[in-house]
């Protein structure tokens, strides 16, 4: 799906594995290494080139069906937390059908006529949830509950709905490419075959000890350039933390009616808001919205970071895949008084103690919520430190900085 360059993430703030796209620097450290005969036999390429290739892609217009799996590791207290909404529930809201995607594997259908009119309907179960961008005008289906939401784009100056479809292979990898640094090594690996099509395979590894990603692959289509599957593999081993790709795609301009969209008779209709959703009015935008919104990523987690006036300082420790975020809530309190809270949820109770383990340092006494990417420390005294890296490292990172 071609991706909208002036656009700002902000799917990052609804689904959990996304936030691998901030760990790292700017520029890109190449390593000289050659495609081997893994899979199909293709010309050999180096980093360098299958990244200009990357770059140079012009491609559009595409149709397909699409499958993205997500495992953080997370209990099924948890998991629950995290997969209401959408299909689920019933609601048409995209930004509730998109935080599903933090679990579990969902498969959609892929339509995309340029920055303009892009299409995904998800095919999770027997009921149909669609997210339509046709110009100006963006809509979200759920058959389950027959309700429409309904926002504009006009007068935005950028395009909402590339937010809320950037869960495509091409977006991925972009948000991983632009992340890589010098903290990166980059490679090629075996060759692959995507959705039928032959495939280059570029391979991101932290330099770095201490992250909780091992590497970033991505299947890159040898003709065109498209990057067709991007998979995030964890350094403990295992099945990918996160595997989104094309099982099936079309290099073709789909039919204009493909992207038009009548609310069904009888269907309640919502308009959305215009501007950023009410925790980015909160936290404001770039690297610390981020961070924040990682943060409160964690179910139960909300109220730590509700500060003097919903805000808080953030500090960026260490760089690239092993940077953490330093988080001085301002609410002064930590999961102390969160646990003894009365009025806190019983599941949310029961999350922070199935992930939560109690540590201590130069920082003090807290607890470390684990998942299979993204942890975080959560301090008696209201500091939180979260990031992409591994327990030790996190634990590591809070003592050196409480020096």
């Amino acid at each position: 799906m071609a991706a909208n360059t002036k656009t700002s993430r902000k799917v990052a703030r609804y689904a959990v594995p996304l936030a691998v796209a901030g760990v790292a620097a700017a520029t890109v450290a190449m390593v000289p290494a050659f495609a081997n005969a893994g899979g199909p036999d293709l010309p050999k390429v180096s980093a360098q080139q299958l990244i200009e290739k990357i770059a140079a892609s012009d491609v559009q217009e595409l149709s397909g069906t699409a499958r993205i799996s997500t495992d953080l590791g997370l209990p099924k207290i948890a998991t629950g937390l995290l997969g209401g909404g959408g299909v689920a529930t019933g609601s048409a809201n995209p930004e509730e059908k998109v935080a599903q995607l933090a679990s579990g594997t969902h498969t959609f259908r892929v339509a995309a006529d340029g920055p303009d009119r892009q299409k995904l309907t998800f095919l999770d179960g027997k009921d149909e949830y669609s997210l339509v961008h046709n110009g100006d005008d963006v809509w979200g289906y759920a058959s389950k509950s027959n309700e429409v939401f309904h926002e504009k784009n006009a007068g935005q100056g950028e395009h909402k709905a590339d937010d809320r479809l950037a869960a495509s292979p091409q977006q991925l990898a972009q948000d991983v490419l632009k992340a890589a640094g010098p903290t990166t090594d980059v490679s090629v690996g075996d060759t692959a075959q995507v959705a039928g099509r032959d495939a280059y395979q570029l391979v991101l590894k932290p330099k770095q000890s201490g992250s909780t990603v091992g590497s970033v692959q991505i299947a890159v289509d040898a003709k065109n350039g498209v990057p067709l599957r991007v998979q995030l593999l964890s350094s403990q081993g295992g099945k990918p933390i996160v595997d989104a790709g094309f099982t099936k795609v079309e290099f073709a301009k789909p039919s204009a009616d493909t992207f038009a969209f009548t609310p069904p008779k009888g269907a309640k209709v919502t308009e959305g808001a215009d501007g950023v959703g009410e925790k980015g009015k909160e936290h404001g935008k770039g690297k610390e919205a981020e961070h924040w919104q990682a943060l409160e990523s964690f179910p139960g987690l909300g109220g730590l970071t509700a500060g003097a006036d919903g805000k808080g300082e953030v500090k960026v420790l260490g760089e690239g895949w092993a940077t953490v975020a330093q988080l001085d809530t301002g609410a002064g309190k930590g999961l102390k008084d969160l646990e003894s809270d009365k009025n806190a949820p019983k599941e949310a109770k029961q999350f922070l103690s199935s992930l939560g383990d109690k540590v201590t340092g130069k920082f003090g006494e807290g607890r470390v919520l684990s998942t299979r990417l993204v942890n975080a420390l959560v301090t008696d005294d209201g500091k939180v430190y979260v990031g992409a890296v591994t327990k030790e490292q996190l634990v590591k990172t809070a003592d050196a900085a409480a020096k």
